[in-house]
């Protein structure tokens, strides 16, 4: 009696699962994806997690070591004497076990300091540095998504322009044949049919690189994609002052903050070469037994403990210290430029986004103007043609301009998203919390 219901129970739920698999994918669920399955983000993650055990590697040198060390030795003394006259001493064979137990606590090596403060940094590295591959694998799965919805949109505008024109080489054709049209007529509805075709072709391969490329974030092919709403409102960034997001690129830009960091770590490189001229002072303390066990003399157990503090002055090295700081100089130089580098960089993304953004946003409002003046021109010329004002050129003409000005309309909208969120990663701000006003601008298809 219980089979039925565990049947039916397992039909409900493949049911729930193929109505998940059906239902069309949108942002949030491919980040989530790529999250779990990005190979860069996972390198990047096992790099964050390594560069964790930083600190305590070094603080490691500045901590006591305790060490056993030990040794097990025959002892073999046959009496037998060179000497004249032979000197007096009894035979005797047996085993020598002796171990000791030895403690040495630094009380100041300058190089071990040094290397524990760079180990702090390093950490702090590894963290901004993972911070700056969650903040690219944001921008890498909008810019794979959004590619896709563009190739898509830009096969369904070729599509609907194949269908147009295939009906108004139809209608070519019908005219030629009652005469009241010319074989140019005709012949230019075919070159434009050929051409959509071609187009096609070119926009299916196109979208299959597209779906491929995100399919390398998420680690599995893409199925439907949630669509972005027709008509939608982009927001200006904010705050709306370029400057701004200058600023603050290049004071919390990520590559910023690791070339301070670099900078930092090469600045206590200095200091950690110079104490190859500095002495050394430790406290030693040690332990030894020794037992001696066989036949004849000597047999018995010693111990011995000492504890004090040994200490070491270098005085001349072949020079290789003073190569050493003259190397770690020049590195702290090149390490300064670099970060220079980077916040001017940063500066450079923050400035290029904030336009992008600002400039995507006009050309979204132009677009959009540029749709209905499109959509009425391809009726008048529908109209003209069919009164005779018009010819089968203009009509094929408006019917491709009206689909190329959809097609750039979309391309737009998501140009400008991803400059929004460029320009956050610019500033160093970008969390995944930001991908959620754009995942409501998404509808189920």
């Amino acid at each position: 009696m219980r089979k039925p219901s565990i049947v039916l129970h397992a039909m409900l739920l493949a049911g729930a699962f193929c109505a998940l698999d059906a239902q069309a994918a949108d942002l949030i669920q491919v980040y989530q994806q790529a999250l779990a399955n990005d190979a860069t983000i996972a390198s990047a993650r096992a790099a964050a997690q390594a560069g964790r055990e930083s600190i305590t590697q070094g603080r490691a040198g500045l901590l006591p070591t305790v060490g056993i060390t030990g040794a097990i030795n025959h002892l073999d003394n046959d009496n037998t004497s060179w000497a004249t006259p032979p000197l007096p001493s009894a035979p005797y064979n047996g085993t020598s076990k002796v171990y000791t137990v030895a403690l040495q606590q630094p009380l100041f090596r300058w190089d071990r300091w040094e290397t524990y403060q760079q180990s702090k940094l390093q950490q702090a590295t590894a963290e901004a540095q993972f911070a700056q591959a969650q903040q690219d694998l944001i921008t890498r799965v909008a810019q794979a998504y959004f590619d896709v919805l563009a190739a898509q949109d830009t096969l369904e505008s070729t599509r609907a322009q194949k269908v147009a024109t295939t009906e108004q080489l139809a209608s070519a054709k019908r005219n030629f044949e009652v005469g009241t049209q010319t074989i140019t007529d005709t012949h230019e509805a075919q070159a434009a049919y050929d051409l959509v075709v071609s187009q096609e072709i070119a926009a299916v391969n196109d979208l299959e690189n597209k779906k491929t490329a995100l399919q390398a974030i998420i680690g599995q092919l893409p199925g439907s994609l949630a669509t972005l709403r027709p008509g939608v409102t982009l927001a200006p960034p904010q705050p709306a002052n370029v400057d701004q997001w200058v600023s603050a690129a290049e004071n919390q830009n990520y590559n910023v903050t690791v070339g301070q960091l670099s900078l930092e770590i090469a600045q206590r490189q200095i200091s950690k070469n110079r104490a190859g001229h500095y002495p050394t002072l430790d406290l030693v303390a040690s332990s030894q037994h020794q037992t001696v066990g066989g036949t004849g003399q000597g047999s018995g157990r010693t111990s011995s403990n000492a504890i004090g503090v040994q200490y070491s002055i270098p005085i001349f090295s072949g020079y290789a210290v003073t190569s050493s700081v003259r190397q770690a100089i020049a590195l702290e130089d090149k390490a300064r430029n670099d970060l220079e580098a980077n916040r001017r960089n940063a500066a450079l993304q923050a400035r290029q986004s904030y336009l992008g953004v600002a400039s995507g946003l006009a050309q979204v409002k132009a677009l959009e103007a540029a749709e209905v003046s499109s959509n009425s021109s391809l009726e008048s010329n529908k109209l003209g043609y069919q009164v005779g004002v018009r010819i089968n050129i203009d009509v094929l003409n408006a019917q491709r301009q009206l689909y190329q000005t959809r097609t750039n309309l979309a391309r737009a909208r998501y140009d400008t998203i991803l400059s929004g969120l460029r320009l956050k990663a610019a500033a160093g701000s970008l969390r995944e919390e930001d991908l959620q006003p754009i995942n409501a601008l998404l509808q189920q298809q």
